[in-house]
């Protein structure tokens, strides 16, 4: 009989399964045909993504002219769509590496989702700056490779290359942490596929892995190194997407605190989106009892946490706003001109969804409830698009010159491409969910024992019984 598990904590693992049921749950959504609601998010996902490539294609061969942008608002939704993407990307390594690293069991039935959507996000991320050039075509001038032009090289001293570099880094490291997870659940399904295709397929995406003690030992050692890989970046991706905005000489960009108040924006809304996704494929593939109050609880703890770091940064700004005192500083987007302005709705937006409605997983029972986790999660990510927003449009309205006072209102392209965005994100992770083990069985197996309700319920009877 053990002692060193706590009775105290809830179990992750519902319902009285044993190691074949967590293998057949887990294949069940890749074994059976695709339901029709399934099919109709598809769709809906599938003409959103069709529609925002028309509105790219547009934008191309047209020019940037088609966005809402005008001179004094050089940068529109393109750069808020962007960061707001890089953000949602946040959560995955997070919950992936930092949480491995500190050896937190309930993370194993989160990080699979997790994972996937910070690759699909960065993927939708990469677009926008891509398009933002206007030249899509001499997109390898940003790269730092030897070419005919004699010595055309990036200028290193721009964030925006940074960003290249930061970017490209946290999607290679993130695939690779993402598929090298997948190998023992990927060799699951291949063992359990009875159409001789999908063996094969499962076949080559297993890489061979047959389970044995070796075979795991390196997995273990290979996890922890791309751990420990990770971590920094989690924090330097982030830190890089603020330096857009820090290192220039905008007034309310050029603040020292957007590095960390940025980094804990993106876990904010990250965690916000897993939240989002876990609801509905909870519902939708009958995960209940492997992604239950408790999961869902710890993940809305995060998202207090930082949410109350990012209040506190906006308290900063708004407190320096006023206290320096400056008439510039006057309509940055935290300062007593922007509450009042023309952009007010976009400013009271980003309070009511950012400050206000994300205090209320301060109660207990709301914390613990998946209607209102699920709504909450919306809403932060509302208002985490507003605060992007807010910072490129209102700190550009107002200029030093009140000739060049000027409003921002996207057109129909801008809003194309967002769509466009938000349903290729949807068509991936959807098909994603058909086709790979959503949560990790080979994981989940290593905690059944300590965190299984029925384990747990021997646990007590034993102790009991001793007693």
């Amino acid at each position: 009989m053990s002692h060193y598990e706590s009775q105290v904590r809830e179990p992750l693992i519902l319902g009285h399964k044993t190691y074949h049921d967590i293998t057949v749950d887990i294949a069940r959504p890749i074994e059976t045909p695709a339901s029709k609601l399934w099919w109709i998010c598809f769709s809906i996902a599938m003409v959103a993504f069709i529609y925002g490539v028309g509105a790219i294609a547009y934008t191309i061969g047209t020019g940037i002219g088609v966005w809402g942008l005008n001179r004094t608002i050089n940068w529109g939704w393109d750069i808020t769509n962007f960061v707001w993407w890089v953000g949602i990307g946040h959560a995955g390594t997070l919950i992936s590496a930092v949480l491995l690293l500190f050896r937190q069991k309930w993370r194993m039935s989160v990080n699979r989702s997790a994972e996937a959507m910070t690759i699909f996000a960065v993927v939708q991320a990469a677009l926008f700056p891509v398009i933002h050039m206007g030249r899509p075509w001499l997109m390898y001038w940003v790269f730092p490779i030897p070419n005919q032009f004699g010595s055309l090289w990036p200028n290193f001293n721009s964030p925006l290359l940074w960003d290249v570099f930061a970017i490209s880094t946290y999607f290679s490291v993130s695939t690779v942490f993402w598929l090298m997870g997948l190998i023992p659940d990927f060799a699951m399904v291949r063992d359990r596929a009875t159409k001789p295709f999908a063996k094969k397929i499962y076949g080559i995406l297993s890489f061979g892995w047959g389970g044995g003690a070796k075979h795991w030992q390196r997995f273990e050692e290979l996890s922890l190194v791309l751990a420990g890989l990770c971590t920094p970046l989690v924090f330097s991706v982030h830190t890089i997407v603020s330096f857009d905005f820090a290192t220039s000489v905008i007034k309310g960009w050029h603040s020292t605190v957007y590095p960390p108040y940025f980094v804990a924006g993106a876990i904010f809304s990250g965690f916000a989106m897993v939240q989002t996704l876990l609801s509905v494929m909870r519902k939708v593939l009958h995960y209940e009892d492997y992604i239950t109050r408790k999961h869902i609880e710890y993940m809305n703890i995060v998202i207090v946490v930082t949410g109350g770091m990012v209040a506190v940064a906006y308290l900063t700004e708004l407190w320096i706003a006023w206290y320096s005192g400056s008439r510039y500083e006057d309509f940055t987007y935290f300062s007593p001109g922007a509450a009042t302005g023309p952009y007010w709705w976009a400013f009271w937006a980003l309070i009511i969804c950012n400050v206000l409605v994300p205090g209320l997983l301060w109660i207990r029972p709301i914390r613990r409830n998946f209607f209102w986790t699920f709504v909450i999660s919306i809403v932060v990510n509302i208002g985490m698009w507003f605060e992007r927003f807010d910072i490129i449009v209102i700190n550009l309205s107002r200029d030093y010159l009140p000739s060049s006072w000027t409003m921002f209102m996207p057109s129909w392209v801008d809003v194309g491409i967002f769509l466009g965005t938000m349903g290729f994100f949807s068509v991936l992770y959807l098909l994603y969910a058909r086709t790979f083990p959503v949560i990790s069985q080979s994981e989940l197996k290593t905690i059944l024992k300590s965190s299984g309700e029925s384990y747990k319920k021997h646990h007590t009877e034993d102790e009991h019984h001793e007693h």
